[in-house]
């Protein structure tokens, strides 16, 4: 028989052996293909090498140093992620300088003009704004040619930001986990720009030195109403921490506000914050704590800033020009009564103590734009239906 006349019963009929291999050839090829085609799935937020956090810092870097120059790209990550849609509008920040971080986003109701007009204005206490996180705070110009009050009525082209660098003194609330609150100084840089046709404002913060020894605060009733008392004492409220001398050691946040071109309009804030804070060098502050802080944040700037009962942004602004052109003996009855009203109240929930004067916060020693600023709130609460501790005094 010749090579040709062999049977051809093993072609036509292969064994099971080949038919398994000719299968897992083709399964290896379609995942082949299936891999390189797929879209590639960034790294969580958490982790060091996801490109956000790293765009954030960039810009942390600058507002450390305005030698660095403003890294363009990382702008335009930052907005992008901000913007995208998400399953979920919180996460845990990778751990950097030690420091523990949360990044939180939220929509408020309003236009992008309003927004800047209420949150970035000289003549509008940022305490307004939030007040359940700050107690006060005071921007100090450096050598700007642009102030901080006409941030609203600059209009930046696109590709070309405008900045506003300074330092910023800040006072905060008591926390909610431990009743301790601080002050300490902010370098800060606010960039006003377009992003794809968007209206955008990027807040940097970096702590520039610790912060004073936290004190022993108090909430007074509910978080919602904005009352404290501050007892001037080094210490925590919270049981067991009450000897604590503790201080922030670091801050450094990015918020990002950009309009969502919604109907009606909105403006998301999405923000990256680290914090490292304890007592004796170690850093205390966990993800789930600035989590917490940015949500405490989030419900009390949207319930002033979506209220029916908002007055207009030139109205809140002539009231403040009225209460500052006071004098300062007018200023300081004002302030004692607001002093023994908080005490009154914390006698009353019976979580202050003998709830005695605060010899460490004396009118006298207290700064002229702390008084403004907390005297303001009081006359604020009333015009959003909240009660007052000063209800029966008038601007």
């Amino acid at each position: 028989m010749t090579e040709h006349e062999k049977p051809m019963t093993k072609k036509s009929n292969p064994g099971p052996a080949s038919g398994i291999r000719r299968s897992t050839t083709i399964l290896a090829l379609f995942l082949v293909t299936l891999v390189l085609h797929a879209p590639t799935q960034a790294a969580p937020l958490s982790e060091a090498s996801n490109p956000v956090p790293a765009a954030a810092m960039k810009l942390v870097q600058s507002c450390m140093d305005p030698k660095v120059a403003l890294d363009s790209q990382a702008i335009a990550t930052l907005v992008d992620y901000v913007l995208e849609p998400k399953p979920k509008r919180e996460a845990d920040l990778p751990k950097l300088w030690k420091a523990s971080g949360a990044y939180y986003e939220f929509d408020t109701r309003i236009d992008f003009p309003s927004f800047l007009k209420y949150s970035f204005s000289r003549q509008i206490p940022s305490v307004l704004t939030s007040p359940s996180s700050l107690r006060y705070s005071q921007w100090i110009d450096q050598g700007n040619s642009r102030r901080i009050s006409n941030i609203s009525d600059l209009s930046p082209s696109e590709g070309k930001p405008i900045v506003l660098r300074g330092l910023e003194h800040v006072g905060i609330t008591p926390d909610l986990n431990t009743g301790v609150y601080y002050q300490y100084d902010l370098k800060k840089t606010l960039i006003l720009l377009k992003h794809k046709g968007r209206q955008v404002l990027i807040s940097v913060s970096k702590q520039a030195d610790i912060s004073d020894v936290g004190k022993k605060g108090f909430i007074l009733g509910k978080d919602d109403d904005w009352n404290y008392h501050y007892s001037g004492e080094p210490g925590s409220a919270k049981a067991g921490l009450g000897w604590v001398k503790s201080y922030i050691y670091d801050y450094f946040s990015v918020g990002v506000y950009v309009s969502t071109g919604s109907s009606p309009p909105a403006v998301r804030s999405g923000f990256f914050s680290w914090i490292r804070a304890g007592w004796s060098g170690v850093n205390f502050a966990e993800p789930r704590h600035v989590l917490k802080g940015l949500q405490r944040h989030a419900r009390s700037s949207k319930s002033v800033l979506e209220s029916p009962r908002l007055p207009a942004p030139s109205q809140v602004a002539s009231s403040y020009l009225k209460l500052s052109a006071l004098p300062r003996n007018v200023l300081a009855d004002r302030y004692a009564a607001l002093q023994q009203a908080r005490q009154q109240l914390a006698a009353r929930k019976g979580n202050a103590g003998n709830a005695s004067a605060n010899r460490a916060e004396t009118v006298a020693n207290i700064p002229r734009e702390q008084i403004l600023s907390e005297l303001m709130l009081e006359y604020f609460k009333t015009t959003l239906g909240k009660p007052s501790l000063l209800e029966s005094r008038g601007i």
